[in-house]
């Protein structure tokens, strides 16, 4: 497959992943890879990070991609370009899982050098309001969470 993004620093957050060209909605643009590893596995790793970052008041850089409900995919591997691709609210890109693989998918035509972005979708449950989003779209949050669960934040809010 022919490389269609390069890594460049992001206003959003360290490094992002940009479009090298432009790209047709529901092209595949990247594999998301790395170990496959247990969930447990990737539970504890996950901790360590998180521990790690709030301790030394960083952002904790977590890589593990859920790849279905047995295995995680540890993508802290150098090989691993799709980890720079950053979150936002307003996002041009999506995760999918085809074939056991995690494939980034363009969701809208992108122009070329657009950054990549896509919604980690943490769910409101998973301690969101560790995740903190600084992505600057329209419809920012403020919180790295899954669209789906944006109209129980607004609820929260009104309480």
């Amino acid at each position: 497959m022919k490389k269609i993004w390069y890594k460049k620093k992001s206003l959003r957050h360290g490094f992002g992943l940009f479009a090298k060209q432009s790209i047709k909605k529901n092209k595949k643009i990247i594999e998301y890879i790395g170990n496959k590893i247990t969930k447990k596995e990737g539970d504890i790793i996950a901790d360590k990070h998180l521990k790690l970052a709030k301790k030394n008041k960083t952002n904790g850089m977590v890589y593990i991609f859920e790849l279905n409900k047995r295995f995680d995919i540890d993508g802290s591997v150098k090989e691993n370009y799709a980890k720079y691709i950053n979150h936002s609210c307003n996002p041009n890109c999506e995760v999918e899982i085809i074939d056991n693989h995690i494939w980034i998918l363009a969701i809208k035509n992108i122009k070329k050098n657009t950054e990549l972005t896509y919604n980690y979708g943490y769910s409101y449950e998973n301690d969101f309001n560790n995740h903190t989003c600084k992505c600057g779209s329209y419809n920012c949050v403020g919180y790295i969470l899954d669209q789906d669960d944006w109209p129980k934040l607004r609820k929260k809010d009104t309480n």
